[in-house]
């Protein structure tokens, strides 16, 4: 096991992919992880477009080539015929943990109603944990971290709070953050 926790990013929009438009989600997740990530850590990043066998291979490459113990994906969750991130995920999927994509809806539906319609979920493959994230950097931000009110208390629980735990259970490597962004619950025994 590599000591040090190896992220894929992977953004997947067609039209981002094929340079229509600058890819946000990406920079959104890098930027996230450079604040809240307390622990050593690497990422690789892809932009492909929302083809399920691209997907496919783009997370069985990451986890099982590059040792990736963490993928967060981004984009192509919704209902439409084009968004196949969530089919792509349960494919290479091991076991399936939906626990995460009941709270990221759960988080979301604060804000839109139309976040029912998500299919993000999390998936385990091997020794890594996948996770579909919503598409918008402001989704993506509040998806991991939670809900706060104006004191700063955390007032719906982000998913990024189990994933410690879950990479300690799964055998990734150990990642640690910053309290004040995210509190990763592990349990004291």
């Amino acid at each position: 096991m590599n000591s040090t926790l190896r992220i894929g990013l992977v953004s997947i929009s067609d039209r981002a992919s094929a340079g229509v438009y600058v890819d946000r989600g990406l920079p959104a997740l890098q930027d996230w992880l450079a604040a809240t990530l307390s622990t050593p850590y690497e990422t690789l990043e892809r932009l492909i477009a929302d083809e399920q066998d691209l997907i496919e291979h783009t997370l069985k490459a990451l986890v099982d080539e590059h040792g990736c113990g963490l993928v967060l994906t981004t984009g192509g969750t919704g209902p439409a015929p084009r968004d196949v991130t969530p089919d792509a995920t349960l494919a290479v999927a091991d076991r399936v943990m939906p626990g995460f994509g009941e709270q990221m809806r759960q988080i979301s539906l604060r804000f839109v109603p139309t976040a029912i319609l998500s299919r993000q979920l999390g998936v385990i493959r091997k020794q890594a944990l996948i996770l579909n994230l919503p598409g918008q950097p402001r989704a993506i931000q509040e998806t991991l971290e939670g809900l706060k009110d104006k004191d700063g208390t955390v007032v719906v629980p982000g998913i990024f709070a189990a994933v410690p735990y879950c990479l300690d259970l799964i055998g990734a490597a150990r990642i640690e953050t910053r309290e004040e962004r995210v509190k990763a619950f592990r349990p004291k025994s």
